[in-house]
């Protein structure tokens, strides 16, 4: 593929497109830009701000459920390289292995800044328990190996909700938080275009695939409403402001023809 830096992928037939952008060239290229120099996902000498016990309190709460659903997506795509149908799918899955671990880590070095020593207690202390539900529901998928369905419950549903929520407390959040957010933003960015279009081609002729996916995210919906729910509870978006960031996900299933 040309190396050139002004070159531009969507000049390719539809297969070369698919593996230019899922490989990992493409990904280097795409995470080098806002991961260099940085050290945990924001600048090495940036301050740690001060917060008051409250503020702390509920950050820690949420970064801990945001390593619940990085967890999720780590093992997730872990399990999805196997399951993968053709190469640039296993390659992609490979850097979302990557990209996910990263998610993790800088968010449980957030935590350790925080005062957390024991990561690991804490987490499954404050876990919202419909997200550990999810994270298990996706879990089931993968390990039954039905990939649309685990592509679905993962790099569309929770990358959307992650890019969501992500997006909301990067507004609102200390300058170190919302640095790292901002890294972790554009991977998940990537992510979910990365299910939709697999899932678009893979559906495009497919009504069977469909109608099951539909019932999948039935079985789903109820799981979802209590993560999304929980986040923005946290993040202290107000309850009339919330079907508003429900939006992303909503507009995807709808091109997907996964409406009820």
């Amino acid at each position: 593929m040309p190396s050139d830096e002004d070159f531009d992928p969507h000049v390719l037939a539809e297969d070369a497109f698919i593996e230019e952008v899922q490989s990992f060239q493409f990904w280097f290229g795409a995470v080098e830009g806002y991961l260099t120099g940085q050290s945990y996902g924001h600048d090495p000498g940036m301050a740690d701000p001060p917060l008051d016990e409250t503020q702390r309190e509920r950050l820690i709460t949420t970064l801990c459920n945001y390593c619940v659903g990085e967890t999720a997506a780590l093992e997730g795509a872990s399990g999805l390289v196997s399951l993968a149908p053709n190469h640039p799918a296993k390659i992609f899955m490979a850097t979302q292995v990557v990209d996910e671990a990263r998610h993790l880590e800088v968010f449980l070095r957030r935590l350790n800044d925080l005062g957390v020593e024991d990561t690991t207690t804490e987490i499954v202390r404050r876990a919202n328990p419909a997200l550990t539900e999810f994270k298990d529901a996706l879990m089931q998928l993968v390990a039954a190996g039905d990939w649309d369905a685990a592509v679905f419950a993962q790099n569309v549903i929770l990358e959307t909700m992650e890019f969501t929520v992500f997006r909301s407390h990067a507004q609102n959040a200390d300058p170190m938080t919302a640095e790292i957010l901002e890294g972790v933003i554009s991977d998940e960015r990537r992510h979910f275009g990365f299910g939709e279009n697999d899932l678009g081609r893979r559906l495009a002729h497919d009504p069977e695939g469909r109608a099951r996916l539909r019932d999948v995210r039935r079985d789903l919906d109820g799981l979802v409403l209590g993560v999304f729910e929980g986040a923005l509870a946290d993040l202290e978006v107000p309850a009339a402001d919330r079907h508003v960031l429900g939006r992303d996900y909503l507009e995807t299933v709808e091109r997907l023809g996964l409406t009820q």
